[in-house]
């Protein structure tokens, strides 16, 4: 296999076994194509079937693009076994191979982060407790205990406070919860196979056997019960490789642990180290000026990036005299940027700590017709037709799942109003029975009006057939045939404000039948023994496009010329010729809430990645006011602009012109530009 093209560090990582392997990559150092180009090697060279390799990511569509230029570098039939997925989806294969071990039934529901607030707002109520930033504290703290692989008794010892005793209480609720519903939320599909290994040594044993070598990508950004899954399933064999920079480890607000990285040399004893140090993406300035910023925090492992790209521009650091005007500066320097040096759109993007930024900046690029994307939209997943599909697929598959009856039970409108859905909870929760099993009894039937004793029966029917015909193998005919008995397209046009739209939405409807199609014929995710699983084809399909749903909801692609807009935390991994790191003012980046936690070392850590992220120009923006709540206040510049080497910067605003003079001038340029402009398509 030829490795010509990879330096001699990269060349050594892709060839090292024997010993478990700590890759330090830095930004752009191209990583990726050294652990796609390890696996293509570990099959070809060291002779490890595909079936025998598992390769883990965080994001769908890194596991994709992973997939993908594996299957480009070798002979696809040698690669089409190979199991690359998430961690969740790794999770979630293995809960669906033991879900007996688990105390789970076949067909079990995925919970995503909204049915959790839903089922936490019924359970607290209970406790007089509605106020919603409780609620949700009280869901990040569960989330946060599930992440650490505390199991609800021992929340119960550790809880001192009065909030943490109120989330324990919760947490033992929301657990038994689940099990009636024959459910588990996002977290558990990395806790329980946790809670698996260590209680069941053979299952372990099994799953390592069918593992011989494991490699995990963005390793800095595992959590505690993730980085005790691969010390569990690799820890005796050594055959691990691990890719990751502490540096750019930007989400301990969702658990994760760069330390991660340090307990490594203490659990595989054994363990290299490779650095892959030069970027292939950056100028000398860019990186230079990155290094600088980034020694100020306290390293696990010490790196310097280096680039063979040239010098390149000085970074450009641009006061503004409010947020207003800092938008107009950065809109009209796109325009004069694509004009001068005729660059796409797709060349720009704008970077920025917090989703509100963006809000004024979208009102100038509107304005001066500058086409855009925002990261973080609505995403495909969140729109109300898919989440009603989805919830009738949900409870095809799994008729405990009491979240998906309540969201789909009247739509379309069926007239079961709340009073009967309160009697069916109330009747329910004493039989401590979940709600679909309970409408066709006795009890219930005795205590309800009869006319909404058969509404609710006839919804019963309706979900028994489609059931029916499902398990008997029709799978997507059953679907069809459900969305036409209930006239679902119908009501889509009654629920639209014109026909266009309902069009639109219906398109959305057939496009998740599509996707369901695809997966249930070809499915290479489930290379690990396809045939120990008790679901059907149909439930398996389901079940991924429920944990797809969870995983993408903020991944969607788009390739067309528009700047791009996004969070410093939606921007990593990606990469742009020109960027421009927006609102660089105390209270922002570092955000005030880091400030007061004494967190800052990973704000500058988000401020690196932003800075890396520019394989060019660099421009970074502040405004000496800003407006909060219909006023101005003063700003002050971030503590990390003095933090940058000097001879790398330009800081504009000194020894130039004046403000007014300067804006005028802007002003004049821009309306210039986008007259010049005006004929071209944009």
């Amino acid at each position: 296999m030829a490795l010509n093209r990879f330096n001699p560090r990269q060349r050594e990582a892709i060839t090292h076994v024997g010993s478990p392997l700590l890759v330090l990559a830095g930004a752009g150092s191209g990583k990726t194509s050294v652990i796609t180009h390890k696996i293509a090697w570990l099959i070809q060279e060291a002779g490890i079937p595909a079936r025998y390799i598992t390769a883990v990511t965080f994001t769908n569509k890194a596991s994709r693009e992973m997939r993908e230029r594996v299957g480009n570098i070798g002979p696809k039939d040698q690669t089409r076994s190979l199991t690359v997925s998430t961690f969740h989806a790794f999770g979630l294969n293995l809960l669906r191979r033991e879900a007996g071990y688990a105390g789970l039934k076949s067909g079990f529901s995925i919970l995503d982060a909204e049915d959790t607030k839903s089922i936490l707002t019924d359970l607290l109520k209970r406790e007089s407790i509605d106020d919603h930033d409780i609620i949700s504290k009280i869901q990040h703290i569960i989330s946060n205990w599930k992440n650490d692989g505390l199991s609800p008794e021992a929340t119960q010892i550790q809880a001192s406070d009065p909030q943490s005793v109120l989330a324990a209480s919760a947490y033992i609720e929301y657990h038994r919860y689940l099990k009636a519903c024959n459910a588990v939320d996002f977290d558990d599909l990395i806790l329980k196979p946790i809670e698996l290994f260590r209680s069941e040594p053979d299952l372990l044993a099994r799953w390592r056997s069918k593992i011989r070598y494991l490699l995990v990508d963005e390793y800095q950004d595992t959590n505690r019960i993730q980085y005790e899954m691969v010390r569990l399933l690799t820890q005796i064999s050594g055959a691990l490789t691990i890719v990751g920079d502490d540096d750019q480890s930007i989400y301990a607000w969702r658990g994760a642990r760069p330390e991660n990285l340090n307990e490594l040399s203490t659990d595989f004893p054994t363990l290299k180290v490779i650095k892959l140090e030069q970027n292939y993406r950056s100028t000398r300035v860019i990186l230079e000026t990155a290094n600088t910023l980034i020694a100020r925090n306290s390293h696990i492992f010490e790196k310097t990036l280096w680039s063979d790209k040239g010098f390149g521009e000085r970074i450009e650091i641009l006061p503004a005299k409010t947020d207003e005007d800092e938008a107009e500066r950065i809109a009209s320097m796109i325009l004069e940027r694509r004009l001068n040096l005729r660059q796409q759109f797709s060349d720009f993007a704008v970077l920025y700590r917090s989703n509100h930024q963006a809000r004024i900046l979208e009102f100038k690029l509107q304005h001066f017709k500058i086409p855009y994307k925002l990261s973080g939209g609505t995403s495909f997943f969140a729109r109300s037709e898919i989440r009603d599909l989805m919830s009738y697929l949900r409870l095809l598959i799994n008729p405990d799942d009491d979240n998906a009856l309540l969201r789909i039970i009247n739509v379309p409108r069926r007239r079961i109003g709340p009073t009967t859905l309160e009697v069916l909870g109330k009747y329910a929760h004493e039989r401590h029975q979940p709600l679909y099993a309970c409408i066709p009894e006795m009890g219930l039937i005795n205590r309800l009006e009869p006319e909404a004793a058969r509404r609710l029966a006839q919804f019963h029917q309706l979900i028994e057939r489609a059931q029916r015909d499902l398990l008997a193998g029709q799978g997507m005919h059953a679907i069809d045939e459900l969305l036409e008995e209930i006239n679902y397209r119908g009501w889509l046009s009654d629920q639209s404000s014109s026909e266009p739209m309902a069009e639109n939405r219906w398109g959305n409807v057939m496009q998740l039948l599509e996707a369901l199609r695809k997966d249930l014929k070809h499915d290479p995710e489930e290379a690990i023994d396809e045939d120990d699983s008790n679901d059907t084809s149909i439930e398996s399909a389901i079940r991924k496009l429920v944990l797809r749903d969870i995983l993408e909801r903020e991944e969607e692609e788009d390739d067309s010329d528009r700047v791009q807009l996004a969070t410093l935390h939606a921007a990593k991994g990606l990469e742009f010729p020109d960027v421009f790191l927006m609102g660089v003012e105390e209270d922002l980046l570092p955000h005030k809430n880091s400030i007061e936690a004494d967190t800052i070392e990973e704000e500058r850590r988000l401020m690196y990645v932003g800075i890396t992220r520019a394989k060019q120009n660099l421009t970074v923006t502040y405004a000496k006011r800003r407006k909060q709540f219909g006023e101005f206040i003063e700003v002050t510049p971030s503590r990390f602009l003095d933090e940058l080497p000097e001879e790398h910067i330009h800081w504009h605003g000194k020894d130039e012109l004046a403000p007014e003079i300067a804006r005028q001038k802007g002003q004049n340029t821009l309306s210039a530009l986008h007259a010049m402009l005006k004929g071209e398509s944009v």
